[in-house]
C-alpha cells in the first residue's frame, strides 16, 4: 500500500521539484517528548515533503504567474499549500491530513519538528551537537539537516499523513551520513550557528544542484520586499499585512 501511495505522490509532486519520503508516525514519536508527538497511532503512514532547488522554477514561478492576484501572504508558503492541498484530490477514497512547516500550536510550538521528521524518514541526516564526540562549544548549538544530493540547498515543507493506512511492516531507511568526520561535523555546526547568513553550511558536501542566483537573491531579500522581485502588484503586497 505504501508503495502505491508513494508512487502517486511522486508522480504528482516530483515534476514540481518536491521529494516525498515515507515514515511511520511511531518512528517520529519514539524519539521526542510527548509534547511534540503526532496524535496518530504508531503504524500510521506519513510522508515528509521537501522542496529541492528546482521547485523555484517548476512550481513557484508558474504559481505566481497564474495566481498573481490571489497571493496575499508569503508566496512560497501559499504555493506549497496550494500543491499539497491539491494532492489530496489524488486520494478521493482516503483521508489525508496536511501539516505545513509554518504552522504552530497555541503554545507557540511548531506543529511538527521538521528536521526530526526528515531524519526518521531517511530524507536528510539531522546533524546535532550529540553527533560530535569532543564538544567544543559552551553555548546552545542548533542542529541542521544535510541532504545527500543537495547539501543544505533544500527545505522541509510539510507532512502528509494517511490516518486510515496502517503500515506495521514498513522498513525504515537510515538517512545518508554524508558529513561523516568529526572535523566536518564541527565545521558544519559552526557555519550553521555562527555564519548561517552567508550560506556556506549548505555546501559542506559536494552538491549535485544548488539554488540559482535568482533564487538565492529571493530568499536573501526581506519577506516584505520579495513581492517586487516576483513582479507582484502593490495591491497583492498590501494584502499581506491584513
Amino acid at each position: 500500500m505504501e508503495g502505491r501511495v508513494a508512487e502517486r505522490l511522486r508522480g504528482a509532486l516530483g515534476p514540481l521539484g518536491f521529494e516525498v519520503h515515507a515514515f511511520k508516525v511511531g518512528w517520529y514519536n519514539a524519539i521526542l517528548q510527548p509534547g511534540f508527538h503526532l496524535p496518530y497511532p504508531d503504524d500510521t503512514l506519513a510522508f515528509v515533503v521537501l522542496s529541492t532547488p528546482s521547485m523555484f522554477d517548476k512550481a513557484l514561478k508558474p504559481f505566481v504567474n497564474k495566481e498573481r492576484l490571489k497571493i496575499i501572504r508569503d508566496p512560497v508558503d501559499q504555493c506549497v499549500s496550494h500543491h499539497l492541498s491539491h494532492v489530496k484530490e489524488k486520494f478521493p477514497d482516503q483521508k489525508v491530513d496536511v501539516i505545513f512547516d509554518y504552522e504552530i500550536l497555541p503554545s507557540r510550538k511548531p506543529k511538527f519538528l521538521a528536521q526530526t521528521a526528515a531524519h526518521v524518514a531517511g530524507a536528510a541526516y539531522y546533524y546535532q551537537r550529540k553527533d560530535v564526540k569532543l564538544d567544543p562549544w559552551e553555548k546552545k548549538i542548533y542542529g541542521v539537516c544535510i541532504h545527500p544530493k543537495y547539501g543544505g540547498w533544500f527545505a522541509i515543507r510539510g507532512l502528509l499523513l494517511f490516518p486510515d493506512i496502517q503500515v506495521p511492516f514498513l522498513e525504515q531507511s537510515a538517512p545518508v551520513d554524508c558529513v561523516s568526520t568529526e572535523e566536518k561535523r564541527i565545521e558544519l555546526l559552526e557555519l550553521f550557528n555562527f555564519h548561517w547568513q552567508d550560506g556556506r553550511y549548505r555546501d559542506i558536501i559536494e552538491v549535485k544542484e544548488r539554488y540559482s542566483e535568482e533564487q538565492k537573491a529571493y530568499f536573501a531579500t526581506p519577506p516584505s520586499e520579495r513581492f517586487q522581485l516576483l513582479g507582484l502588484t502593490q495591491e497583492a503586497q498590501r494584502g499581506t499585512f491584513h
